[in-house]
């Protein structure tokens, strides 16, 4: 099979370099180029028929991939940007307890929860693909996905509920207290 591979490679790799060379920007061609190959080398029975073809379908999905991890990427530094400019005109202790608030909401979910979110969220995943990478069929990637979200705004409303409870704040020791709308030195 090494041997078919070979001379496949050698056949066919200078068509798949100008098939991606006329296509991607030229600092992604030979990754692209590599990954269609690698791609082949695991899946030659694939390819076996015809392999030219096949080989420009895996470049081009190859391709289309690269450009849609390439706009998760730019939209993910827009977020942040953004994020940034909000987050700088905001009290930094209370973003101190935004973040653990929502860390102590992610350690309620269970493992398989918190990794679906992660999936769709950090990764860009859609259910389908979320669902091949856990090795569940989508509909339930799906209805787990849907679960997961509503535990967690169920736990992060809970740790809401806990917050507004507790009057009982204490000002520390040489602090005003304003508890009941006058202060007291």
């Amino acid at each position: 099979m090494a041997h078919d591979f070979t001379s496949i490679y050698r056949e066919h790799y200078p068509s798949v370099l100008r098939f991606v060379a006329r296509r991607a920007p030229t600092a992604d061609v030979d990754d692209i180029v590599a990954e269609t190959f690698t791609t082949a080398w695991h899946k030659q029975e694939e390819m076996a028929v015809a392999p030219l073809p096949w080989l420009y379908r895996t470049a081009r999905n190859t391709m289309l991939n690269a450009v849609r991890a390439q706009g998760r990427r730019s939209a993910l530094h827009v977020r942040i940007a953004g994020d940034s400019a909000s987050d700088a005109s905001r009290d930094p202790a209370a973003l101190v307890g935004e973040r653990r608030r929502l860390a102590d909401a992610w350690h309620q979910l269970d493992a398989l929860d918190r990794e679906v979110l992660a999936l769709q969220a950090w990764e860009g995943m859609t259910a389908a693909e979320s669902a091949a990478v856990l090795g569940i069929s989508r509909a339930a990637c799906s209805m787990r996905s849907s679960r997961a979200r509503r535990r967690l705004g169920t736990f992060l409303s809970a740790f809401d509920a806990d917050a507004s409870d507790d009057h009982s704040l204490v000002a520390p020791p040489g602090i005003p207290s304003t508890t009941n709308g006058s202060s007291h030195v």
